[in-house]
């Protein structure tokens, strides 16, 4: 375990304050309301440290350097007052009432991803909990929060964090956030943490004041690279793996989901993630609890989630795109961008069979070879969806499933995710098809930024939006923010309440484990292009288990021998799920019908 950094409340009115920063000659914290500066003093490795008495928590602080410049504490635990301003001292003590939980595996999670400001009309933690019981009587059992550390003004996705260690203030703060994820786990809920490590946000962001946290040697999306491998890399690597430590220890967050891994950049002797894991194991080892770490990947390399003996980082999943991609373009026909790397059945069978599309096939959009084999590995190493805030969020006019394709799409979809055999992950309000967008929003306070970030979006996905001629949503505009917040009103549509079943029915047979035989290493999935059909089956011991995909808009019906007896599980043609049939009616004496655009699970 390295060294903690920020402020830290000691009781009886002390505070020891750590911040890193190498090459400064004098560092003094800087006490609101008091007439002098406390010296710190720094240590052979370049951490500035000092105790001082007096402190209370809510106190406000910043750091001076050089006996000039005063910055907000790059590890501060709360911004009250926005990103460019004072650092507040909390008191980490809390009365956690969830000391009998112990986490849950991945393979058993169940992920529903929110956006804290976006999910509720109060858009803060504690209002997720009046939410609980649609989330109970949904079947989830796992929260994904979208990035929550401090963020300049009140909207954004979170991405734009610039103080790791802060829990966004809009949204609740410390103790919000500490309420919400005790009440979740007393109700057997697991919650994730997406969290940021491939670069900061601009704006308030004073990292390279303290010090070589970021390095020119490689470069991002976002501008120079985190400094994972240069000189004095090791301290940067200990500000992260401290700010993950910190989240699963003192907050109890059941494990992270680690955005785009892809661009963080070490090719020294241990990468980073690898020591980020282990650390995470000693952590394991030290609480009794289970902790799970997935990336965010689009190299599709089993090296991330390969143990330790052989090579790999030991994390225990990844988001897989291919998934989404594949099933995507098979029912939306969309080709721009990187979709026109899918869009066939074989595609989807391969994703529905082993996760990886591109598993050493040669991408025509990337112009090389992509991936690896996933042969071996458990599908509980592999997250997929539908939906994710980037599938919707990163097109023009942030345009969900539901607005795209048909009610039966919506429900052959859902059936095709929930019954592939990964680890499955829902996007908020997916589940009774949310017809309002998620859209990109912000709320910086630099107009050369705004206008930045306005032209960037632009950009970026102009291939995805061109041919629609639609306007352009403003990223800076609260009613942008406005649009993306869910509709609770669903159950008053008939259509939306039936998905809303529909779902419900597919994770309870899920968690009776109906859909188990999936996962074998014998399943044999087939993509017909001219029947625009997936035909998927596995061995079960005593009986076969089948699932028919008919995304054609003529129905199947599949030959069966009259000695056969065929158990119909679920068809999402029947009328209880907003259907025209019955589910007996789909039997006959030698076939089973299945309707156009619909699934039907069986075994015999």
């Amino acid at each position: 375990m390295g060294k903690k950094v920020g402020a830290e409340y000691k009781e009886n009115r002390k505070c020891r304050f750590r911040v890193w920063s190498p090459s400064a000659e004098a560092v003094e914290v800087i006490v609101k309301d008091r007439k002098e500066g406390l010296p710190l003093q720094q240590d052979s490795r370049g951490y500035w440290e000092g105790t001082i008495d007096n402190v209370k928590p809510g106190a406000l602080y910043k750091f001076q350097l050089n006996g000039t410049d005063e910055f907000p504490d790059p590890a501060s635990r709360s911004q009250p007052d926005g990103v460019h301003s004072w650092s507040q001292v909390v008191d980490t003590n809390y009365y956690w009432k969830d000391l009998d939980w112990k986490g849950r595996p991945l393979g058993e999670m169940l992920i529903y991803e929110l956006h804290v400001g976006t999910f509720t009309s109060q858009g803060t933690f504690e209002a997720i909990i009046n939410k609980l019981d649609h989330l109970e009587e949904l079947g989830i059992n796992t929260i994904e929060i979208m990035p929550i550390s401090q963020f300049p003004g009140s909207r954004n996705w979170g991405y734009d964090g610039v103080y790791p260690f802060a829990a966004q203030d809009s949204y609740g703060g410390v103790n919000g956030l500490k309420k919400l994820i005790d009440t979740c786990h007393q109700r057997g809920f697991s919650v994730l943490l997406d969290v940021v490590y491939n670069h900061l946000g601009p704006e308030g962001n004073y990292l390279s004041q303290f010090g070589p946290y970021f390095t020119d040697k490689y470069h991002t999306p976002w501008g120079s690279a985190i400094n994972f491998d240069d000189d004095y890399s090791d301290h940067v690597r200990n500000h992260f793996i401290q700010n993950a430590l910190m989240w699963l220890e003192e907050f109890h967050f059941d494990g992270l989901r680690l955005d785009a891994i892809h661009e963080i950049i070490d090719r020294g002797a241990k990468h980073f993630l690898k020591e980020l894991s282990e650390e995470v194991d000693a952590l394991e080892g030290m609480t009794g609890r289970r902790y799970a770490l997935i990336a965010e990947s689009d190299l599709n390399d089993t090296r991330i989630v390969q143990q330790y003996e052989k090579g790999g980082f030991g994390i225990e999943g990844q988001w897989v795109d291919d998934f989404h991609h594949s099933l995507h373009t098979v029912l939306t026909g969309e080709n721009a961008g990187y979709y026109q790397d899918f869009g066939k059945m074989e595609y989807l069978a391969k994703a529905f069979r082993q996760a990886f599309v591109y598993d050493g096939m040669y991408s025509d959009f990337r112009k090389r070879t992509v991936g690896n084999s996933p042969t071996g590995f458990s599908p509980s190493n592999f997250v997929v969806c539908l939906q994710n805030h980037d599938q919707v969020g990163n097109r023009l006019l942030g345009e969900r499933i539901s607005q795209l394709v048909s009610f039966e799409e919506q429900k052959l979809a859902a059936g095709t995710m929930l019954t592939a055999p990964f680890v499955p992950m829902l996007f908020m309000g997916e589940e009774f098809g949310e017809d309002k967008p998620f859209q990109y929003f912000v709320s910086h306070n630099d107009p050369d930024l705004v206008k930045a970030v306005q032209e960037g979006r632009k950009r970026e996905f102009e291939y995805f939006n061109k041919e629609k001629g639609h306007g352009f949503p403003d990223p800076q505009a609260e009613e942008t923010f406005k649009n993306s917040s869910l509709n609770w009103n669903f159950k008053k549509d008939e259509h939306k309440n039936a998905l809303f079943g529909w779902y419900k029915e597919l994770l309870k047979l899920r968690k009776q484990g109906i859909f188990e035989p999936f996962g074998s290493s014998g399943t044999k999935s087939q993509g017909d292009e001219e029947r625009k059909l997936l035909q998927v089956s596995a061995e079960a011991g005593d009986f076969s288990l089948y699932g028919i995909y008919n995304f054609n808009d003529e129905p199947f019906r599949l030959k069966i021998s009259e000695e056969k007896k065929p158990e119909i599980i679920i068809a999402s043609a029947d009328e209880q799920w907003g259907g025209e049939y019955k589910t007996a009616d789909l039997k006959k004496k030698d076939n089973i019908l299945i309707p156009q655009k619909s699934l039907l699970v069986f075994k015999m």
